[in-house]
């Protein structure tokens, strides 16, 4: 699944492309993905976009009456091509613009979405959420008070919206490797030295995959349609069975919250 770092990179790959571009036409080859795409979306053919930005895992395309709320979802990628492209099995969505250029959204899975937020209505699904985990908002004060009365697995707690945004199950069980502590320590017994030290952590791991184009472990692919390269650089996920790289001891893997957590029992604690 898409998870922050590819999100980032989508946009900042969609965002030369788009901005300034007079849309043609936009053209809904299907309509229903995780919900409906909304008809409202047709107005901005005409419009120049005001800019993209990215909060959590959606990216919010700006017109002068409301924005594109876009969510790539569990396979979803978005392409710039030229319109006279064919179109792509599972190519659900298209925005033509006046260039001659098209921004595709492809999803197999059709978990992704396409909504409409006018400036005075906000999508529900865009409030209480967290800081972002890149901001000076997100810190060890801050994450030492948000988990005070979490008792559950860290790793799930840093996976929670309402906490921090955007830190997946790839770049949690990483950041948790550098910061030397195990998924399943509870949440409100972390010391506040340690919390620092995953915060530090957590931004590392996604500055890093940023740089790198994000990861691509099956589906995922940057809208050139070239791969993320950040997979190479992974220390523990998806490594079970094999060596550590600091200490040698076997990397494990194991269930929490029902996703697949990889972690060094040696390392981490």
């Amino acid at each position: 699944m898409p998870e922050l770092p590819e999100v980032e990179t989508t946009k900042k790959g969609l965002e030369p492309f788009i901005l300034n571009s007079k849309v043609k036409a936009v053209n809904i080859h299907f309509k229903t993905l995780r919900w409906p795409i909304p008809n409202e979306i047709a107005s901005i053919k005409g419009l120049k976009s005001l800019g993209i930005e990215r909060r959590a895992k959606y990216l919010l395309w700006h017109f002068k009456h409301g924005s594109v709320v876009m969510h790539l979802g569990m396979s979803g990628a978005m392409r710039i091509v030229s319109s006279k492209e064919p179109l792509q099995k599972h190519d659900h969505f298209e925005v033509v613009f006046a260039n001659g250029k098209a921004l595709r959204f492809n999803d197999p899975r059709r978990f992704g979405a396409v909504l409409w937020q006018t400036q005075d209505d906000p999508l529900a699904i865009l409030e209480n959420l967290g800081p972002e985990p890149l901001t000076d908002e997100f810190d060890a004060d801050y994450l030492h008070q948000s988990l005070s009365k979490r008792k559950g697995a860290i790793k799930n707690a840093i996976m929670t919206n309402q906490v921090v945004v955007g830190v997946g199950n790839i770049y949690a069980s990483e950041a948790l490797f550098l910061a030397g502590i195990k998924p399943t320590a509870i949440a409100n017994k972390v010391s506040k030295p340690r919390l620092a030290k995953l915060v530090e952590a957590i931004k590392q791991v996604l500055a890093k995959a940023i740089k790198e184009g994000g990861t691509t472990l099956k589906d995922f692919t940057q809208t050139d349609g070239n791969p993320g390269y950040f997979a190479q650089q992974l220390n523990v996920y998806g490594r079970d069975g094999e060596d550590c790289f600091k200490c040698e001891s076997t990397i494990k893997r194991k269930v929490i919250g029902q996703r697949a957590s990889y972690y060094c029992g040696n390392c981490q604690r």
